[in-house]
């Protein structure tokens, strides 16, 4: 019964990404026990996958600001006795970065990682005591699966990628009282990444026209009063408390489809194998897009300094979209 220990600590989107490794290796090691280092933030979605059997959270970005305080330097010293209480037979940095090498370095086990050419920080491939080359022209989906193949000896993957977290989870029960609807995930992490609210508001607009209700998440109080203009201007349209990502995963679940922007939160709907659009402005989705399964319909749309039109997001979801 070999014990796995994977370290992917962020971003959102990452982590998503990381999801069908547990799949595959479950798929070749039967008996694997895998456990997951996480940002405490990011923990609900390594929980959401059946497979993983312990999730060890960290908190590098709040211990960054804190690094004076003693209660950081308490907890950094717990997650190390964690890290060594037991030895485990392969430890994986799929992350490729100094913080994750790091992280890795603290367990007790044989450490793979990227090596220097093919790791996000050249750095980081010093702490591995074995190390891989993927290429870093292929997409997060395939490097993440890549590298666990030739850490396990098994061939490299070449199915479509199982995130593992629809299994079993069932769609909010009550919520929208059987309407259709559509989640419209606004909210990034730059305001370079945004698409105009009155796209937003000319998409609800049209979706409402069509008997399909706009749902909008939001995650702090700038998107939360986003999503309240938004929806102030969109018939029949439902801003949603806040909500965690365990919380926020049996609503999408639900949903007939979801339409993003360059967020995590697009990864997630594609990883629970709804119908997923995602909106590129600032950034290029070559290597970090939308990457569905087998089951899942996603489309890509714009990119660097792209400007997409309502109209095309409609055709898109149109195309996308069973008919009922």
């Amino acid at each position: 019964m070999p014990r796995i220990l994977i370290v992917k600590t962020s971003s959102m989107g990452d982590v998503i990404h990381n999801l069908p490794v547990i799949s595959d290796i479950h798929a070749h090691v039967p008996n694997a026990v895998i456990d997951w280092v996480v940002e405490e933030s990011f923990q609900d979605i390594p929980a959401m996958h059946p497979g993983v059997t312990r999730i060890i959270p960290v908190a590098v970005r709040r211990w960054r600001k804190h690094m004076q305080r003693n209660d950081t330097w308490q907890e950094i010293g717990d997650v190390r006795r964690l890290l060594k209480k037991d030895r485990y037979d392969y430890i994986i940095d799929t992350q490729g970065l100094l913080k994750s090498a790091v992280i890795s370095h603290l367990a007790e086990g044989e450490r793979h990682g990227y090596n220097r050419c093919s790791a996000r920080e050249r750095l980081a491939s010093f702490l591995y005591k074995h190390t891989h080359g993927v290429d870093r022209r292929l997409h997060a989906v395939i490097r993440n699966r890549a590298l666990a193949a030739e850490a396990l000896g098994y061939p490299p993957p070449i199915t479509a990628p199982d995130y593992g977290i629809a299994t079993g989870m069932q769609p909010s029960p009550a919520f929208a009282g059987g309407q259709s609807y559509v989640v419209g995930l606004h909210a990034t992490s730059r305001d370079s990444k945004l698409w105009p609210e009155p796209n937003w508001i000319a998409l609800g607009q049209a979706l409402a026209s069509q008997h399909m209700m706009l749902v909008l998440p939001w995650g702090n109080a700038t998107e939360e009063m986003r999503a309240k203009r938004i929806a102030a201007q969109v018939p029949g349209s439902l801003v949603l408390p806040r909500l965690s990502l365990s919380a926020l995963a049996p609503i999408l679940l639900g949903a007939r489809a979801a339409i993003g922007v360059d967020t995590g939160l697009a990864h997630l709907t594609v990883a629970l194998n709804i119908p997923t659009i995602a909106i590129y402005t600032d950034t290029d989705p070559t290597k970090t897009g939308l990457y569905p399964g087998a089951k899942a319909r996603a489309e890509n749309l714009g990119g660097r300094g792209a400007e997409t039109p309502v109209s095309v997001v409609l055709m898109t979801l149109q195309s996308m979209l069973p008919t009922e």
